[in-house]
Formats: structure tokens, sequence, C-alpha cells
């Protein structure tokens, strides 16, 4: 999900392929089988120019759609694909790239809702998602930071989202990431949905304390009308009218 992302996980799917061509074969087309769930994807710059209306057409409920990164990048393509998801009915949501060694966390989640995070009650726009995960750039794993720095780095983002927009924002991050970066801390899971990421056909141990997840990214290389080449694939654990609700704080 960020700029740097797309090599590393190229080489992780392939490196996946050739041990089971046919499973990550499978999840790349139809995805896992699973009752009561709602068909969804992720996307940035990185996708180029998206079709919007075959996506929707594709069966493609929701999208989260990066947004910001730090405190000075605003993806390219994501006004487009803000405005375009909504008009052909997507249920979208933004998404912001946390950089913990950079700047607070409150200074980020205002950056993210004054640059299309924010939020309206209009029954097709989710509340945003914080991605925290593993560094792609220099300075460790966890970014420098204690397990006690990375809690409070995420409360502080957490608490100005919800006060610059009156939403408890989506958490995106790994089991094995935030148990080693937090400290399997528990505190966010009682009011912040998990999207959780792990690409595979289950979806395996969640984050400590976590009881639900709520979306799922089970593929980095996912096919989809509309959109050329490679596409994060995601379920949401829910019927639409659930996902609705969740987008309409009812």
């Amino acid at each position: 999900m960020t700029r740097t992302r797309t090599a590393l996980r190229r080489l992780l799917a392939a490196g996946l392929a050739s041990l089971a061509t046919a499973a990550a074969t499978l999840v790349a087309t139809a995805g896992p089988a699973a009752a009561a769930t709602t068909p969804g994807i992720d996307v940035s710059h990185y996708q180029g120019s998206i079709n919007w209306t075959s996506v929707r057409n594709a069966g493609i409920q929701f999208a989260f759609i990066k947004a910001t990164e730090g405190t000075s990048y605003k993806d390219p393509n994501f006004n487009a694909n803000y405005v375009n998801s909504y008009n052909a009915g997507v249920i979208r949501g933004a998404y912001h790239f946390a950089r913990p060694n950079i700047s607070s966390g409150a200074t980020q989640a205002n950056y993210l809702a004054s640059n299309g995070g924010a939020w309206s009650a209009d029954s097709r726009t989710l509340p945003a998602a914080l991605d925290v995960e593993a560094n792609p750039y220099s300075g460790g794993t966890c970014y420098g930071l204690s397990t006690s720095g990375m809690r409070s780095w995420i409360q502080d983002f957490l608490n100005m989202y919800k006060a610059r927009t009156g939403r408890y924002a989506v958490i995106y991050t790994t089991t094995s990431w935030w148990n080693q970066c937090t400290g399997s801390w528990t505190g966010p899971w009682a009011n912040h949905p998990l999207w959780l990421a792990r690409w595979s056909s289950t979806p395996g141990t969640l984050p400590a304390g976590a009881s639900v997840w709520s979306f799922w990214q089970y593929t980095a290389s996912g096919s989809v009308s509309g959109i050329s080449g490679d596409v994060d694939r995601n379920n949401w654990n829910g019927d639409r009218a659930r996902l609705i609700a969740l987008a309409n704080n009812t």
C-alpha cells in the first residue's frame, strides 16, 4: 500500500506462487469463499487510470483509496479515484500511510483529514484507515520507536482523527507487525475496525486483543475488470447493508 511496497510485494507474490501456484491463482481471481462477505479493493496511483464503472460492474462494492503519507505526500490519483468511485456506486474510504518517525500522530491525522480523509454521512463514505505496518524506508521495522512510543503515536493519531471527523478510524495492519511493534497492544479494538493484511486463504491469527476482522486484504495480486495489472483484493466481514451502516455510523 506504499509507493515502495510494490517491489517487495511482487517479490513475495513470486515466492508464494512458486510454492503454491494453483492456490495463489485461485486467490487472485475468485478470492476465498466465505459466507456473508462483501468484495472490495484498495488502490493508489500504481493502478493508473481506473474505469470505476467497470470495477463496480465486476462486483466490487467498496474501495480504500490512498490519500496521504506522512505530512507532505498526497497520492496524485486520489481526487479522481475518490470522486469517480463514488459516482460509480462504490463505497469508498481514504487511507493514510503512517510515518511515525517523522512527525506526531496528531499532525498526520490532521494532514489526512485536510487532504481527502474527512467523512460525511452519504452512504458511500467510510471512515478513513490508518495504514500502520513495517517501515519500508530506513529506520527499522518499528520506525525506531519503542512499543510504548508506538502505542502513544497510534493513539495520538486516532484521537485527532476522531476529533476532526467524529469517527473511529479503521486500522490496517498485520498481526506480526502489530504484536511486535506495539507490544501486543489491545487498546484500539474496542472501537476501531480491524483491516487485516494477510495474503492467504484464511485470515489466521488476529492481532492481540482483536476478536474479529472487519476488512481483510487477502491478496496483493488480484485482478479486476477496469484495472490494468495487479490490485489488492479485500473482503468486508458482512453484507453490503452492514457496510453502509458502517459508512453512515448507524
